[in-house]
Protein backbone atom coordinates (compact mmCIF):
# COMPACT_ATOMS: atom_id res chain seq x y z
CA UNK A 1 0.00 0.00 0.00
CA UNK A 2 1.39 3.41 -0.95
CA UNK A 3 2.05 6.01 1.72
CA UNK A 4 -0.83 8.44 2.26
CA UNK A 5 0.14 12.08 1.77
CA UNK A 6 1.21 14.04 4.84
CA UNK A 7 -1.53 16.57 5.58
CA UNK A 8 -0.11 19.95 6.50
CA UNK A 9 -3.58 21.40 6.87
CA UNK A 10 -5.86 22.60 9.71
CA UNK A 11 -7.83 19.33 9.54
CA UNK A 12 -8.62 16.63 8.73
CA UNK A 13 -5.11 15.62 9.70
CA UNK A 14 -2.57 12.85 9.42
CA UNK A 15 -3.42 10.26 12.07
CA UNK A 16 -1.37 7.48 13.65
CA UNK A 17 -1.60 3.92 12.40
CA UNK A 18 -2.96 2.82 15.78
CA UNK A 19 -5.81 5.36 15.52
CA UNK A 20 -6.63 3.99 12.06
CA UNK A 21 -6.44 0.39 13.25
CA UNK A 22 -8.83 1.05 16.11
CA UNK A 23 -11.63 1.35 13.55
CA UNK A 24 -11.21 -2.20 12.25
CA UNK A 25 -14.07 -3.50 14.37
CA UNK A 26 -17.82 -3.07 14.37
CA UNK A 27 -19.63 -1.96 17.51
CA UNK A 28 -23.28 -1.69 18.39
CA UNK A 29 -24.38 1.76 19.51
CA UNK A 30 -25.94 0.22 22.64
CA UNK A 31 -23.09 -2.21 23.26
CA UNK A 32 -21.82 -1.99 26.84
CA UNK A 33 -18.17 -1.81 25.73
CA UNK A 34 -18.90 1.05 23.36
CA UNK A 35 -20.89 2.93 26.00
CA UNK A 36 -17.96 2.53 28.41
CA UNK A 37 -15.59 3.95 25.79
CA UNK A 38 -17.90 6.93 25.27
CA UNK A 39 -18.11 7.57 29.01
CA UNK A 40 -14.33 7.42 29.32
CA UNK A 41 -13.95 9.82 26.39
CA UNK A 42 -16.26 12.35 28.02
CA UNK A 43 -14.40 12.18 31.34
CA UNK A 44 -11.01 12.59 29.67
CA UNK A 45 -12.11 15.71 27.85
CA UNK A 46 -13.46 17.33 31.00
CA UNK A 47 -10.17 16.57 32.75
CA UNK A 48 -8.25 18.39 30.00
CA UNK A 49 -9.70 21.71 31.22
CA UNK A 50 -9.50 20.81 34.91
CA UNK A 51 -13.28 20.80 34.99
CA UNK A 52 -13.98 17.73 37.10
CA UNK A 53 -17.09 18.23 39.22
CA UNK A 54 -18.10 21.50 37.57
CA UNK A 55 -18.18 20.70 33.83
CA UNK A 56 -19.65 18.00 31.65
CA UNK A 57 -18.84 16.90 28.11
CA UNK A 58 -21.67 16.79 25.59
CA UNK A 59 -20.51 15.15 22.34
CA UNK A 60 -22.38 16.10 19.19
CA UNK A 61 -22.49 14.10 15.95
CA UNK A 62 -20.97 16.11 13.09
CA UNK A 63 -18.11 18.46 12.43
CA UNK A 64 -16.86 21.10 14.82
CA UNK A 65 -19.31 23.64 13.43
CA UNK A 66 -22.16 21.38 14.59
CA UNK A 67 -20.83 21.68 18.13
CA UNK A 68 -20.42 25.46 17.88
CA UNK A 69 -23.95 25.81 16.55
CA UNK A 70 -25.30 23.58 19.31
CA UNK A 71 -23.45 25.68 21.90
CA UNK A 72 -24.82 28.97 20.57
CA UNK A 73 -28.35 27.61 20.27
CA UNK A 74 -28.37 26.27 23.82
CA UNK A 75 -26.55 28.96 25.75
CA UNK A 76 -27.91 32.11 24.12
CA UNK A 77 -31.62 32.16 25.04
CA UNK A 78 -34.24 33.65 22.71
CA UNK A 79 -34.24 36.84 24.81
CA UNK A 80 -30.43 36.98 25.01
CA UNK A 81 -27.92 38.88 22.92
CA UNK A 82 -24.54 37.62 21.78
CA UNK A 83 -21.49 39.81 21.20
CA UNK A 84 -19.36 38.07 18.56
CA UNK A 85 -15.65 38.89 18.40
CA UNK A 86 -14.51 38.51 14.80
CA UNK A 87 -11.03 38.44 13.32
CA UNK A 88 -11.53 35.76 10.70
CA UNK A 89 -13.93 33.39 8.98
CA UNK A 90 -14.87 31.40 12.08
CA UNK A 91 -16.01 34.43 14.05
CA UNK A 92 -18.09 35.37 11.01
CA UNK A 93 -19.56 31.88 11.02
CA UNK A 94 -20.77 32.35 14.61
CA UNK A 95 -22.45 35.60 13.58
CA UNK A 96 -24.11 33.70 10.71
CA UNK A 97 -25.43 31.12 13.16
CA UNK A 98 -27.08 33.94 15.10
CA UNK A 99 -28.79 35.07 11.90
CA UNK A 100 -30.14 31.58 11.21
CA UNK A 101 -31.31 31.16 14.79
CA UNK A 102 -32.74 34.68 14.95
CA UNK A 103 -30.71 35.46 18.05
CA UNK A 104 -29.95 39.11 18.70
CA UNK A 105 -26.26 39.81 18.18
CA UNK A 106 -23.65 42.52 17.87
CA UNK A 107 -20.16 42.20 16.41
CA UNK A 108 -16.75 43.66 17.10
CA UNK A 109 -14.40 43.12 14.18
CA UNK A 110 -10.64 43.30 13.73
CA UNK A 111 -8.42 42.69 10.72
CA UNK A 112 -7.55 39.04 10.15
CA UNK A 113 -3.92 39.65 11.13
CA UNK A 114 -4.82 41.28 14.45
CA UNK A 115 -5.87 39.70 17.76
CA UNK A 116 -9.07 40.78 19.46
CA UNK A 117 -8.63 43.69 21.89
CA UNK A 118 -10.05 43.12 25.40
CA UNK A 119 -10.34 46.89 25.98
CA UNK A 120 -12.76 47.21 23.05
CA UNK A 121 -14.73 44.28 24.42
CA UNK A 122 -14.99 45.96 27.82
CA UNK A 123 -16.27 49.17 26.24
CA UNK A 124 -18.85 47.34 24.12
CA UNK A 125 -20.18 45.56 27.18
CA UNK A 126 -20.36 48.80 29.14
CA UNK A 127 -22.20 50.49 26.27
CA UNK A 128 -24.81 47.75 25.68
CA UNK A 129 -26.58 46.32 28.72
CA UNK A 130 -28.62 43.97 26.51
CA UNK A 131 -25.58 41.79 25.76
CA UNK A 132 -25.78 38.59 27.80
CA UNK A 133 -23.03 36.48 26.21
CA UNK A 134 -19.75 36.89 24.33
CA UNK A 135 -18.33 34.45 21.77
CA UNK A 136 -14.65 34.30 20.81
CA UNK A 137 -12.42 32.02 18.74
CA UNK A 138 -9.33 30.85 20.63
CA UNK A 139 -7.12 30.29 17.57
CA UNK A 140 -8.54 31.81 14.39
CA UNK A 141 -7.56 29.31 11.70
CA UNK A 142 -8.10 31.85 8.94
CA UNK A 143 -4.72 33.37 9.74
CA UNK A 144 -3.30 31.35 12.64
CA UNK A 145 -3.63 34.23 15.11
CA UNK A 146 -3.92 33.35 18.80
CA UNK A 147 -6.50 35.44 20.63
CA UNK A 148 -5.96 36.53 24.27
CA UNK A 149 -8.58 34.25 25.78
CA UNK A 150 -7.67 34.78 29.43
CA UNK A 151 -7.78 38.58 29.12
CA UNK A 152 -11.09 38.49 27.23
CA UNK A 153 -12.54 36.11 29.83
CA UNK A 154 -11.60 38.43 32.69
CA UNK A 155 -13.23 41.40 30.98
CA UNK A 156 -16.41 39.43 30.28
CA UNK A 157 -16.61 38.11 33.84
CA UNK A 158 -15.99 41.58 35.31
CA UNK A 159 -18.95 42.85 33.29
CA UNK A 160 -21.17 40.07 34.60
CA UNK A 161 -21.60 38.42 31.18
CA UNK A 162 -21.00 34.82 30.04
CA UNK A 163 -18.25 33.62 27.70
CA UNK A 164 -18.55 30.98 24.96
CA UNK A 165 -15.33 29.78 23.28
CA UNK A 166 -14.73 28.19 19.90
CA UNK A 167 -11.45 26.37 20.64
CA UNK A 168 -11.60 24.15 17.57
CA UNK A 169 -7.99 24.54 16.42
CA UNK A 170 -6.41 25.08 19.84
CA UNK A 171 -8.00 22.49 22.12
CA UNK A 172 -5.53 19.82 23.17
CA UNK A 173 -2.37 21.78 22.32
CA UNK A 174 -2.87 25.21 23.90
CA UNK A 175 -3.75 25.21 27.59
CA UNK A 176 -7.24 26.25 28.64
CA UNK A 177 -7.98 25.89 32.35
CA UNK A 178 -11.56 26.27 33.54
CA UNK A 179 -10.12 27.04 36.98
CA UNK A 180 -8.17 30.05 35.67
CA UNK A 181 -10.28 31.22 32.72
CA UNK A 182 -13.99 31.82 33.47
CA UNK A 183 -16.30 30.54 30.72
CA UNK A 184 -19.63 28.75 30.45
CA UNK A 185 -18.80 26.52 27.48
CA UNK A 186 -16.08 25.64 25.01
CA UNK A 187 -16.56 23.79 21.71
CA UNK A 188 -13.98 21.68 19.91
CA UNK A 189 -13.78 18.54 17.76
CA UNK A 190 -12.18 15.15 17.41
CA UNK A 191 -9.97 15.82 14.41
CA UNK A 192 -7.71 18.71 15.35
CA UNK A 193 -5.00 18.75 18.02
CA UNK A 194 -6.13 15.49 19.60
CA UNK A 195 -5.47 13.83 16.22
CA UNK A 196 -8.63 11.80 15.91
CA UNK A 197 -10.95 11.60 12.90
CA UNK A 198 -13.55 14.09 11.68
CA UNK A 199 -17.12 13.32 12.64
CA UNK A 200 -17.53 14.31 16.28
CA UNK A 201 -17.76 17.73 17.86
CA UNK A 202 -18.12 18.27 21.59
CA UNK A 203 -19.01 20.99 24.06
CA UNK A 204 -17.53 21.19 27.53
CA UNK A 205 -20.21 22.99 29.50
CA UNK A 206 -20.46 24.30 33.04
CA UNK A 207 -23.17 22.09 34.54
CA UNK A 208 -24.87 24.91 36.45
CA UNK A 209 -25.15 26.93 33.24
CA UNK A 210 -26.23 23.98 31.09
CA UNK A 211 -29.11 23.25 33.47
CA UNK A 212 -30.58 26.62 32.52
CA UNK A 213 -30.54 25.81 28.79
CA UNK A 214 -33.61 23.59 28.62
CA UNK A 215 -35.93 24.67 25.81
CA UNK A 216 -33.49 27.19 24.28
CA UNK A 217 -32.34 25.20 21.25
CA UNK A 218 -34.10 26.03 17.97
CA UNK A 219 -32.95 22.67 16.54
CA UNK A 220 -33.95 19.11 17.39
CA UNK A 221 -30.74 17.33 16.38
CA UNK A 222 -28.50 20.09 17.79
CA UNK A 223 -30.29 20.43 21.13
CA UNK A 224 -27.32 20.33 23.49
CA UNK A 225 -29.44 20.14 26.63
CA UNK A 226 -31.48 17.16 25.42
CA UNK A 227 -28.31 15.41 24.19
CA UNK A 228 -26.81 15.85 27.65
CA UNK A 229 -29.93 14.55 29.37
CA UNK A 230 -30.02 11.43 27.20
CA UNK A 231 -26.35 10.68 27.86
CA UNK A 232 -26.74 11.22 31.60
CA UNK A 233 -29.88 9.08 31.89
CA UNK A 234 -29.07 6.21 29.51
CA UNK A 235 -25.43 6.61 28.47
CA UNK A 236 -26.69 6.60 24.88
CA UNK A 237 -26.99 9.14 22.10
CA UNK A 238 -30.42 10.28 20.98
CA UNK A 239 -29.55 9.51 17.35
CA UNK A 240 -26.99 7.19 15.74
CA UNK A 241 -23.47 8.14 16.86
CA UNK A 242 -20.35 7.98 14.64
CA UNK A 243 -19.16 4.89 16.47
CA UNK A 244 -15.90 4.23 14.64
CA UNK A 245 -14.94 7.88 14.95
CA UNK A 246 -15.58 7.79 18.72
CA UNK A 247 -13.56 4.61 19.23
CA UNK A 248 -10.70 6.12 17.22
CA UNK A 249 -10.99 9.33 19.25
CA UNK A 250 -10.64 7.34 22.47
CA UNK A 251 -7.43 5.82 21.10
CA UNK A 252 -6.23 9.29 20.07
CA UNK A 253 -6.90 10.52 23.62
CA UNK A 254 -4.76 7.68 24.98
CA UNK A 255 -1.92 8.71 22.68
CA UNK A 256 -2.41 12.35 23.67
CA UNK A 257 -1.97 11.38 27.34
CA UNK A 258 1.09 9.26 26.53
CA UNK A 259 2.70 12.24 24.80
CA UNK A 260 2.32 14.37 27.92
CA UNK A 261 -1.13 15.81 27.43
CA UNK A 262 -1.63 19.41 26.37
CA UNK A 263 1.93 20.38 27.32
CA UNK A 264 3.54 17.53 25.40
CA UNK A 265 1.37 17.89 22.32
CA UNK A 266 1.83 21.64 22.29
CA UNK A 267 5.61 21.30 22.55
CA UNK A 268 5.77 19.10 19.44
CA UNK A 269 3.61 21.51 17.50
CA UNK A 270 5.70 24.50 18.60
CA UNK A 271 8.81 22.72 17.41
CA UNK A 272 7.11 21.89 14.09
CA UNK A 273 6.10 25.53 13.72
CA UNK A 274 9.60 26.85 14.43
CA UNK A 275 11.21 24.50 11.92
CA UNK A 276 8.63 25.45 9.30
CA UNK A 277 8.84 29.21 9.82
CA UNK A 278 12.64 29.30 10.01
CA UNK A 279 12.92 27.17 6.88
CA UNK A 280 10.39 29.14 4.85
CA UNK A 281 11.94 32.46 5.88
CA UNK A 282 15.32 31.14 4.73
CA UNK A 283 13.71 30.69 1.29
CA UNK A 284 12.47 34.29 1.29
CA UNK A 285 8.86 33.64 2.32
CA UNK A 286 7.27 35.99 4.85
CA UNK A 287 4.71 35.09 7.48
CA UNK A 288 1.53 37.11 7.78
CA UNK A 289 1.86 37.27 11.56
CA UNK A 290 4.72 38.30 13.83
CA UNK A 291 5.97 35.49 16.02
CA UNK A 292 4.25 36.81 19.16
CA UNK A 293 0.80 36.45 17.55
CA UNK A 294 1.44 33.14 15.80
CA UNK A 295 -0.24 30.07 17.26
CA UNK A 296 1.67 26.82 16.60
CA UNK A 297 -1.28 25.42 14.67
CA UNK A 298 -1.18 26.76 11.12
CA UNK A 299 1.04 29.39 9.52
CA UNK A 300 -0.07 31.84 6.83
CA UNK A 301 2.55 32.91 4.29
CA UNK A 302 2.33 35.80 1.86
CA UNK A 303 2.25 34.72 -1.77
CA UNK A 304 5.52 35.34 -3.62
CA UNK A 305 5.44 38.06 -6.27
CA UNK A 306 7.71 36.25 -8.72
CA UNK A 307 5.44 35.80 -11.77
CA UNK A 308 6.76 32.26 -12.19
CA UNK A 309 5.17 31.30 -8.88
CA UNK A 310 1.72 29.86 -9.55
CA UNK A 311 0.08 28.55 -6.41
CA UNK A 312 -1.78 25.67 -8.05
CA UNK A 313 1.43 24.46 -9.67
CA UNK A 314 3.25 24.80 -6.36
CA UNK A 315 0.46 22.91 -4.57
CA UNK A 316 0.49 20.11 -7.15
CA UNK A 317 4.27 19.71 -7.01
CA UNK A 318 4.16 19.44 -3.22
CA UNK A 319 1.33 16.94 -3.39
CA UNK A 320 3.29 14.86 -5.93
CA UNK A 321 6.03 14.69 -3.30
CA UNK A 322 3.56 13.60 -0.61
CA UNK A 323 2.73 16.88 1.15
CA UNK A 324 -0.68 18.57 1.11
CA UNK A 325 -0.91 22.24 2.11
CA UNK A 326 -3.85 24.67 2.22
CA UNK A 327 -4.94 27.69 0.18
CA UNK A 328 -5.26 31.05 1.89
CA UNK A 329 -8.57 32.28 3.30
CA UNK A 330 -7.69 35.92 3.87
CA UNK A 331 -9.17 39.12 2.54
CA UNK A 332 -6.22 41.22 3.79
CA UNK A 333 -3.51 39.46 1.76
CA UNK A 334 -2.89 36.96 -1.04
CA UNK A 335 -1.63 33.96 0.88
CA UNK A 336 -1.39 30.23 1.48
CA UNK A 337 -1.24 28.19 4.69
CA UNK A 338 0.84 25.31 6.00
CA UNK A 339 -0.25 23.40 9.10
CA UNK A 340 1.91 22.20 11.99
CA UNK A 341 -0.53 19.77 13.60
CA UNK A 342 -1.47 16.13 13.19
CA UNK A 343 0.82 13.12 13.56
CA UNK A 344 3.82 15.04 12.21
CA UNK A 345 7.22 15.74 13.73
CA UNK A 346 10.41 17.54 12.76
CA UNK A 347 11.27 14.87 10.17
CA UNK A 348 8.06 15.62 8.30
CA UNK A 349 8.54 19.37 8.55
CA UNK A 350 12.08 19.11 7.15
CA UNK A 351 10.76 16.85 4.41
CA UNK A 352 8.10 19.42 3.55
CA UNK A 353 10.76 22.15 3.34
CA UNK A 354 12.82 19.98 1.00
CA UNK A 355 9.72 19.54 -1.16
CA UNK A 356 9.17 23.32 -1.18
CA UNK A 357 12.77 23.89 -2.32
CA UNK A 358 12.42 21.30 -5.07
CA UNK A 359 9.12 22.75 -6.27
CA UNK A 360 10.54 26.26 -6.36
CA UNK A 361 13.55 25.05 -8.35
CA UNK A 362 11.32 23.33 -10.91
CA UNK A 363 9.22 26.50 -11.23
CA UNK A 364 12.30 28.70 -11.64
CA UNK A 365 11.46 30.68 -8.50
CA UNK A 366 14.66 31.71 -6.71
CA UNK A 367 13.02 33.54 -3.81
CA UNK A 368 9.67 33.31 -2.03
CA UNK A 369 9.59 37.00 -1.12
CA UNK A 370 6.28 38.87 -1.47
CA UNK A 371 8.21 42.04 -2.26
CA UNK A 372 8.22 43.30 -5.83
CA UNK A 373 11.97 43.40 -6.36
CA UNK A 374 12.11 39.62 -6.13
CA UNK A 375 10.31 39.40 -9.45
CA UNK A 376 12.90 41.33 -11.47
CA UNK A 377 15.60 38.68 -11.83
CA UNK A 378 15.52 36.46 -14.88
Amino acid sequence: MSQDPWLLTPGPLTTSMSVKQSMLHDWGSRDAKFLAINTRMRSRLVAMIGGEGAFTCVPMQGSGTFAVEAMIGAFVPPAGKLLVLINGAYGKRIAKICEYYKRASAVLEWAEDQPVDPARVAKALADDAAITHVAVVHCETTSGVLNPIAEVARVVAAAGRKLLIDAMSAFGAIALSSQEVPFDAVAASSNKCIEGLPGLGFVLARVDALRQCQGNAPSLSLDLYEQWQALEKTGQYRFTPPIHCIVAFDQALTEHEEEGGVAGRGARYRNNCKILVDGMRALGFETLLPDQLQAPIIVTFHMPTDPRFVFQTFYDKLKDRGYVIYPGKLTVADSFRIGCIGRLDETHMKGALAAVRAAMSEMGVANGSPRRQAASAE
